[in-house]
């Protein structure tokens, strides 16, 4: 997340010599309803070059595009993409196993979200549970869709 005040926060190879209030006070700028409204919100750290030029395991774009495709096909025979599930569906939609709804308690207790940001945060969750084939939304999904608050957990908690 570059644009601190040093221009170092994040970065694994420079120190960033931003005190805490000073990334609070930055990050502050960034209302809590507007932060709200943002789906995903990662800290994305530079490459190193070696890395970046090495060969990588992982998943191969194609078949990263037929997740996606399968995942799109089952939200379309819902009738509606997860990202526009009217809320009176939201939860029959975004049915939760018992350790799914225990993760996501947790994550509103400790993070204090909003309810704007639950309902998103089932979203997005359902969208994993989808990439990943399964019909309910389990713990390790509500739980990397957490992740993808990364501001909230770090900042705003």
């Amino acid at each position: 997340m570059h644009g601190f005040p040093c221009g170092f926060y994040g970065d694994a190879t420079r120190e960033c010599r931003c005190t805490g209030g000073i990334i609070q006070r930055y990050l502050g700028k960034i209302s809590g309803p507007l932060l709200d409204r943002i789906d995903l919100h990662i800290e994305v750290p530079a490459v190193p070059y070696q890395e970046m030029r090495g060969h990588v395991d992982g998943i191969a774009s194609a078949e990263m595009r037929e997740r996606v495709l399968r995942a799109r096909a089952i939200q379309r025979a819902r009738g509606w993409y997860n990202s526009h599930i009217p809320t009176r569906m939201l939860r029959k939609v975004c049915d939760l196993d018992a350790s799914g709804e225990r993760t996501l308690e947790m994550a509103m207790r400790k993070m204090a979200l909003s309810a704007r940001a639950h309902d998103r945060l089932l979203k997005v969750s359902r969208t994993i549970a989808d990439l990943s084939g399964s019909d309910s939304i389990q713990a390790k999904h509500v739980a990397e869709a957490v992740q993808y608050r990364s501001l909230d957990r770090s900042y705003w908690s």
